[in-house]
């Protein structure tokens, strides 16, 4: 099916105001996409069901868009070498000094000893004349190859995008391999890749917290040594961790302990979660949620999944864009540079709408 095919499908699917999603792993050529068949909302109960399942930073609304009720499509798309990206639209400074008291707040409850670690965020909204989403989209996927890019819609919940570097879970069976991602610097061309005891620090946070959580529900668990991840113009730190869930657990039980990871909330969890939810001062929804792949993979029908951590990633809501930044806070956070951190981050949903 040719990808313009796709898209015009989910331009009549959204016309119709009927659930829809797109979506491209990372480094693949293919495009998926299930389109609903009614206008329900469907939840995803015990992560038993088959389909592409979207879930938020906090509370329980799992949303399912089920293969039972859904027409699958699935198209090729070519990458084009050295194509023009636009320059990204300049930063709103509107919330610097809101988000950078956010930070020192979240310094001093280290300080304090409340937690380690916590991710700290802030919404941007972009107005873009005559937003076409599936224009969009045609760009993410040219744009991002190596992140899993991703156009989501319902009528009862509105519309998200994205192009995340970052993985969940995959699960095939009982085998199951995950990610710490942590640290970011901007990627410069020609210049040496050094990291700060802060990022390392911080990634390190995030592997031996999934290790930790892990070992008593998996056996055969590895890590690998940490490496430099390039998505888009940013650089991470980035550790690959696979094991074998023993046969008494499930893929909702890795899930509740991985979700929400370090690298969106903090460390510990349960205290860092609640400073965001009370400090923050907007409620994130699906930004820094999940999505993805849920016991399929449609590609190949394989009864695997698939699923991604919601970052760089935007609500659309008209002719406006939302974008959702957040970033790592540890002891040796300073406020503005953690803030300049949230602008080059921006640049990558920037990017595509200009």
């Amino acid at each position: 099916m040719q990808m313009i095919n796709l898209l015009n499908a989910a331009r009549n699917h959204f016309a119709k105001k009927l659930p829809f999603v797109l979506y491209s792993k990372p480094n693949q050529d293919k495009i998926v996409g299930l389109f609903q068949e009614n206008d329900e909302l469907y939840r995803a109960e015990n992560l038993q069901e088959a389909g592409f399942i979207m879930a938020p930073f906090a509370g329980k609304e799992q949303v399912l868009i089920p293969e039972d009720k859904s027409e699958i499509k699935i198209s090729d798309f070519v990458f084009e070498e050295n194509r023009s990206n636009n320059d990204p639209i300049s930063d709103d400074e509107n919330g610097k000094e809101a988000f950078e008291r956010l930070v020192q707040k979240g310094i001093d409850a280290i300080n304090d000893n409340n937690f380690q670690k916590v991710v700290l965020s802030r919404k941007e909204i972009v107005t873009v004349e005559n937003l076409d989403f599936a224009l969009i989209f045609e760009r993410l996927l040219q744009a991002y190859p190596t992140a899993f890019k991703y156009c989501w819609f319902h009528p009862k919940v509105g519309m998200w995008m994205g192009a995340t570097p970052e993985q969940l879970l995959k699960a095939d069976g009982a085998k199951i391999n995950t990610v710490a991602l942590a640290g970011t610097q901007k990627d410069v061309e020609g210049k040496e890749v050094i990291w700060g005891e802060k990022e390392i620090e911080e990634q390190k946070f995030v592997t031996d917290f999934i290790v930790d959580n892990l070992k008593d529900i998996t056996s055969e668990l590895s890590t690998s040594e940490p490496y430099t991840l390039k998505a888009g113009n940013i650089l991470h730190i980035k550790t690959d961790i696979e094991a074998v869930l023993q046969p008494e657990n499930n893929l909702k039980k890795v899930v509740s302990i991985l979700h929400p990871t370090p690298a969106v909330c903090g460390l510990p969890k349960i205290p860092s979660k609640e400073f965001i939810l009370e400090n923050e001062g907007y409620d994130r929804k699906y930004y820094s949620g999940f999505l993805g792949e849920l016991n399929k993979d449609f590609a190949t029908n394989e009864e695997k999944s698939d699923l991604f951590v919601n970052l760089r990633c935007m609500q659309i809501k008209e002719n406006q864009a939302h974008l959702y930044i957040g970033c790592g806070i540890t002891k040796d956070s300073v406020p503005e540079k953690e803030y300049i951190e949230t602008v080059n981050k921006s640049l990558t949903m920037k990017r595509i709408l200009a």
